[in-house]
């Protein structure tokens, strides 16, 4: 069953517990899908739809940090939901030991050794990770073992 399918199977089953919370968030990731598919001209295919979800995710967390700041609690136990609601979705998240290995392999592969090194080793490393490892981690970690 595709991504899409699922979200479309479990927006029904969350219709009909009236489950308001999950019902709206599952719609709203759905209009997000059907929006780069409309700006793009092509139907998304699993890959695309995860990198869907994960903007969907950044975004939410985004303003959660600016709900946290401001003191609003209501928000960010909403987007919290949310989030919790989306992640299911997406692949299984590397591990930070699991991307430093990783990352090992790539500086010894391309002869990495300064922090200077890092534009030929990040999209190198981003190529093996791809929707299974956030960005900053990787980044962090990539620093890490470069200086």
């Amino acid at each position: 069953m595709s991504l899409k399918a699922q979200i479309t199977d479990d927006l029904k089953a969350a219709m009909k517990n009236k489950d308001t919370q999950r019902r709206n968030t599952l719609r709203s990731l759905q209009s997000a899908i059907k929006q780069v598919e409309i700006d793009t001209q092509t139907e998304l295919d699993d890959a695309g739809i995860i990198k869907v979800l994960k903007g969907e995710i950044k975004r939410r967390q985004e303003s959660l940090d600016a709900y946290q700041e401001g003191g609003r609690e209501d928000e960010v136990a909403t987007l919290r939901q949310e989030i919790a609601i989306i992640e299911p979705y997406l692949p299984e998240q590397m591990s930070r030991g699991q991307i430093e290995q990783i990352v090992q392999k790539v500086i010894d592969e391309v002869g990495a050794t300064s922090p200077k090194d890092m534009g030929k080793v990040m999209p190198e490393v981003m190529k093996k990770v791809q929707g299974q490892a956030d960005g900053k981690l990787v980044n962090e970690v990539v620093r890490e073992l470069l200086s």
